[in-house]
């Protein structure tokens, strides 16, 4: 069995830019080939990326390091050593009974989880523990039928019931919750303690190769779905997810993971990717121009990513009929769509795709629920077959606000949206018209030199993914 640790050294004071990657391999191979190791070729690959890692970070926490100046730039190496096996070669179940310990199992709840089920798939064996669990209240409240929500236990030797954490989050604030069930000398023998925690924020890297979808991809990668919805949508103004996908294309991320006690409870924010596309690639960073800028998704040159217009008006979902001509489901003849149909489950949240004013929000005989919007400039989008309206007429949008939710009402065969793109009161495509509108404005002159430095070794990190990748997997 070998340890790994990750080891944190300064990096030559003199050094005054990032260096190129393929000198960080070299020097590192010749630093390992100049005395006796241990170390396979995947282990110095990972002992690069650990280095490569630390020198830009990404996103908030790269540029808050920059920000503060600090004088002392770290990289980081890896350690190899052999460790002794705890148990020497003896079967684990032996060792019931011989010796007092604690085993940990984490699972997600289920929507249909009962205690006996959950104890179950802990590895739990505790009648008591079932009892105390089904009748607590603080449990009743906030676990059952939570689905989803993270929870660990602890079970002594004799697969009872040590401990009990269950862990979510219920808003932005940099909180979590906590419900811990533990042993105690009450009559029950149990009791019940809510509380809450702070949030600790790590960056996560991720790989994948297009097979057949991105969706697809990013389960193989395990890649969160919410993270694979914020690639689509940064690079949608330069690849259609719906027709240009082949095989082969791949995705490297590097993003925010949200744990509680170590245990990670969420996704965050994606702070780098890259998308190679048909061999063309796609790159992007997340960055802050200043401590009170809100930050926005860049191409590495610079260039703001942000477009007036996003490229669809729902996260993600199946396109079911494209803009033009196509046989009407219900008037059965050939017939000029002058939208874009999004297959969907009814209450999927629909956004508005850019700043304006609700022109309309009512209801129509074919359309059903319905919501237009005046972006200025003779355009108008129009949302329909809603289940619901959220906006009001006269009310002003931002890009991005749910103004609504997929349904199937008016002359509709199934839950979806119908949307459209109008100009001067002409029907246009709605995906040309998103990758052809303006961008925001790019990196600013007085933070370029800082954006630059942060672009760099983002590169670099686009470099090794993959070599790391292969050497995890080998």
């Amino acid at each position: 069995m070998t340890g790994y640790l990750c080891q944190d050294i300064p990096l030559n004071s003199n050094q005054s830019e990032p260096q190129k990657s393929s000198d960080l391999i070299a020097s590192l191979q010749a630093e390992q080939s100049a005395r006796p190791s241990k170390f396979s070729t995947a282990h110095k690959l990972m002992a690069f990326v650990c280095g490569i890692f630390m020198l830009g970070g990404g996103g908030a926490f790269a540029v808050a390091n920059m920000q503060a100046g600090s004088a002392e730039e770290i990289t980081q190496r890896m350690v190899a050593s052999d460790v002794s096996s705890l148990v020497a070669g003896q079967n684990l179940s032996s060792l019931v009974g011989q010796q007092n310990f604690l085993l940990y199992r984490s699972e997600r709840l289920q929507a249909n989880d009962t205690a006996e089920s959950l104890l179950e798939r802990l590895g739990v064996s505790d009648p008591s523990a079932s009892a105390f669990l089904r009748r607590n209240a603080l449990v009743n409240q906030n676990l059952w039928g939570r689905h989803g929500r993270f929870v660990t236990a602890e079970v002594n030797n004799n697969f009872e019931l040590e401990r009990l954490t269950v862990r979510w989050v219920t808003d932005d604030s940099g909180k979590f919750q906590r419900l811990t069930v533990k042993q105690s000398e009450t009559d029950d023998g149990f009791e019940a303690v809510l509380d809450q925690g702070d949030l600790t924020r790590t960056s996560r890297l991720a790989h994948g190769v297009i097979q057949s979808s991105l969706f697809a991809a990013a389960d193989a990668a395990n890649l969160p779905d919410p993270v694979a919805i914020q690639l689509a949508e940064m690079f949608s103004a330069s690849v259609n997810f719906h027709k240009d996908l082949r095989k082969g294309d791949t995705f490297t991320v590097v993003y925010e993971a949200l744990e509680a006690d170590g245990e990670p409870l969420r996704s965050g924010r994606v702070l780098s990717a890259e998308f190679v596309n048909k061999g063309k690639p796609f790159q992007a960073l997340w960055f802050q121009e200043n401590e009170g800028d809100k930050g926005a998704y860049y191409a590495l040159d610079g260039s703001n990513l942000r477009r007036a217009f996003l490229a669809t008006p729902l996260e993600f979902s199946r396109v079911s009929s494209n803009f033009g001509s196509r046989f009407h489901p219900i008037k059965k003849t050939w017939r000029n769509h002058n939208g874009i149909d999004y297959a969907a489950t009814t209450g999927t949240p629909i956004r508005t795709v850019g700043d304006g004013v609700v022109k309309e929000s009512g209801w129509s005989n074919s359309y059903g629920n319905v919501v237009y919007i005046d972006h200025g400039g003779n355009k108008v989008t129009v949302y329909a077959h809603m289940s619901r309206r959220d906006v009001k007429t006269g009310e002003r949008v931002s890009q991005g606000q749910v103004i609504g939710a997929v349904g199937s009402t008016g002359m509709s065969t199934g839950p979806h949206l119908h949307f459209e793109f109008r100009v001067n009161g002409e029907f246009k495509d709605p995906q040309i018209i998103a990758r052809e509108s303006v961008a925001a404005a790019p990196i600013a002159k007085a933070t370029k030199q800082r954006f630059d430095a942060l672009a760099e070794a983002t590169r670099m990190k686009f470099e090794v993914a993959p070599l790391m990748m292969q050497a995890s997997a080998e």
